[in-house]
């Protein structure tokens, strides 16, 4: 991206649009019981309570009646269907680890088989976007959290520990250009979780070779554990190689949540906040809710003078619904330059 002179005054960028991750398929209600919906109602009225308090993208995941995440898909689509209703200009983006759910009594989490992750582009209703996870790597969720993070809650249990300081992404260049596929001829975004420059360039050349034939919608994922460090050095290294036709949201984790979000908001980038991401206020010394997460970040970004995006605006931003004919066109609506004529293209995968 470029920032060129009044490029952090808030004229010259997108109003703001704040994804809600309320859902937080690692805790168990008890962990949070004024905030975890369990019941389909508390769960779509979580999306309208973000909504209403500023939210225009809902990052969606599922709970069954006894509290632990859903990965039966006639649970999402019936939470598809019923935000749907209730709040139709509302962004829905589907949280390709739907394999956070345990699979079986014992068991914390565990990613799903390829198969059933590629079942998400059959979702009906369809969703606006599901997120996808590029190249494999590890997910330690705990390596940057501090112990008073935790404490009291089912993340600082033996098995809470062991399942999410050694979880793995898994995501293979087979399963994820298979996935993209699906999802686009779905009509269905991509929405990129993106863990360091390397999964975006990544991303880069699947559009050069034109794997994927739309608009850049990304979030830059500062959880540490295998993931970007949350500090302005990788922000901004990963900052500096995306064109400037791409949509960027920030995204952190426990009290590094706000900071890195208010750095997002002045530069002009999208932010997200919840309690998937967070339950503390920046002093620790209560929970915080994830529509209180939202005001404030609405507070905040007013302070900055730059106004939030209504749904429908939040749609014209992240081009839900857009896809190219084309690799040139691709390329050229996201700002990057053109592939080099007569070079070495590299090669598509084809099925067998």
């Amino acid at each position: 991206m470029n920032f060129l002179d009044g490029s952090l005054f808030p004229e010259n960028q997108d109003k703001l649009v704040i994804t809600a991750a309320p859902y937080g398929p690692e805790w168990i209600p008890s962990d949070f019981p004024e905030d975890i919906a369990v019941t389909m109602d508390e769960q779509v009225q979580k999306a309208v309570d973000c909504y209403n308090a500023g939210a225009t993208v809902l990052h969606l995941h599922v709970r069954e009646l006894d509290g632990k995440g859903s990965k039966r898909l006639s649970k999402f689509n019936e939470l598809i269907a019923g935000v749907r209703k209730a709040v139709p200009d509302m962004v829905i983006q589907v949280g390709g680890s739907i394999s956070f759910a345990p699979e079986t009594d014992g068991q914390v989490a565990k990613w799903l088989s390829d198969d059933t992750r590629h079942m998400l582009a059959d979702l009906e209703p369809q969703p606006d976007q599901v997120t996808v996870t590029i190249n494999t790597t590890q997910m330690n969720v705990l390596e940057h959290m501090e112990e008073a993070d935790i404490e009291g809650t089912s993340l600082a249990t033996p098995e809470g520990r062991r399942a999410y300081s050694e979880m793995v992404v898994p995501s293979n260049p087979a399963w994820f250009e298979e996935h993209i596929r699906r999802l686009s001829k779905a009509r269905i975004q991509s929405a990129f979780q993106f863990y360091n420059i390397n999964s975006y360039e990544t991303v880069e050349r699947l559009i050069r070779r034109g794997v994927y034939k739309g608009p850049l919608v990304m979030n830059w994922v500062a959880i540490s554990g295998g993931m970007d460090a949350p500090n302005i050095y990788n922000l901004a290294n990963f900052v500096r190689a995306i064109p400037d036709g791409a949509m960027l949201t920030v995204e952190s984790s426990m009290r590094n949540v706000l900071p890195i979000n208010m750095i997002g908001i002045a530069m002009g980038l999208h932010v997200r906040c919840g309690i998937e991401d967070n339950l503390w206020n920046q002093s620790r010394t209560e929970k915080m809710s994830t529509v209180k997460q939202i005001e404030q970040l609405v507070r905040i970004s007013r302070e900055f003078g730059r106004e939030i995006a209504t749904g429908k605006e939040a749609r014209e931003i992240c081009k839900i619904g857009v896809f190219y004919d084309s690799v040139e066109e691709t390329l050229a609506a996201n700002g990057f330059a053109p592939n080099a004529k007569g070079r070495q293209q590299g090669f598509l995968r084809k099925a067998a």
